[in-house]
């Protein structure tokens, strides 16, 4: 979709973060959008940080983990805008656990967001995008969608899952009118790691609080800049996305040394916790 002009881009994960980055620079593309989120709260300020009052904006508190409300808030876009062109599945948790201890709850909880998620977002949004002329199916995964990191394994495993379903969707569309992307973020200045269930601190000593500080401050790329990438991708129909300089390192990292990586890695974590 080379001009955003006009189309109606659904995005979830709105309330903060890259989701909000999008929705106000999607606005300023032209592009018309309904943005989705838990946090009523958080969605009403995006709706206030959007400077191009010439598009239209709705909001929807949607819990992307429950298929019905999905279902229903697809629909309700199409009702409000008229059609959808783009969806971006964009919504996202972390839990800091390793896999032996981690509780099925947690694990539930990730997966229905992280992975169902973008599941259904996907099935839900696609029917309406391939009736227009040109559509786009954007799944947010991660640098943990192919490069791994203990303690960080329910989160690896939803977004491998998500790498893996945009990958084969991406071959199933293959002729057609929409275009799909897969994203892969590295370190983005976001609150995910403030919001994210740390069952297991990532520091010795270190509160919750002052562990996802330190995340922050390592990361590379902010919100904003990750979301003009996205869109960028969207316009040039591009099939993979790297976000950030270290997504493109580890790419080339995981490419270059497939097997060994996994092995090197381990290897620091196991020195870290003998360490500890």
């Amino acid at each position: 979709m080379k001009n955003l002009k006009g189309a109606v881009a659904a995005v979830t994960g709105c309330a903060s973060g890259i989701g909000r980055a999008l929705a106000i620079n999607l606005a300023r593309e032209g592009c018309h959008v309904a943005i989705a989120d838990v946090n009523e709260e958080g969605l009403k300020e995006t709706v206030e940080q959007i400077e191009n009052k010439d598009v239209k904006v709705t909001s929807h508190v949607v819990d992307v983990a429950d298929r019905e409300q999905v279902y229903k808030w697809a629909d309700d876009v199409v009702k409000e805008h008229g059609k959808a062109n783009i969806i971006i599945n964009n919504a996202g948790v972390a839990v800091a656990q390793t896999l032996e201890d981690i509780t099925y709850e947690d694990y539930e909880w990730i997966m229905g967001i992280n992975f169902w998620g973008v599941v259904y977002g996907t099935k839900a949004f696609l029917p309406f995008i391939k009736q227009q002329p040109a559509g786009h199916i954007v799944n947010i995964s991660s640098v943990n969608g192919f490069f791994t990191w203990p303690t960080n394994g329910s989160y690896c495993s939803a977004k491998f899952a998500v790498k893996g379903f945009t990958e084969t969707l991406l071959q199933e569309m293959r002729g057609n009118s929409v275009g799909v992307s897969c994203v892969h973020p590295g370190g983005i200045k976001t609150r995910i790691a403030h919001n994210a269930r740390m069952r297991r601190p990532l520091e010795p000593g270190m509160t919750q609080e002052e562990t996802a500080d330190n995340f922050t401050k390592m990361c590379l790329t902010t919100a904003d800049k990750a979301s003009r990438i996205i869109i960028k991708g969207i316009k040039k129909n591009k099939r993979k996305v790297l976000v950030g300089p270290d997504a493109r390192v580890l790419d080339f990292f995981t490419r270059l040394m497939p097997i060994t990586h996994t092995r090197i890695w381990g290897y620091f974590y196991r020195e870290r916790e003998i360490a500890q």
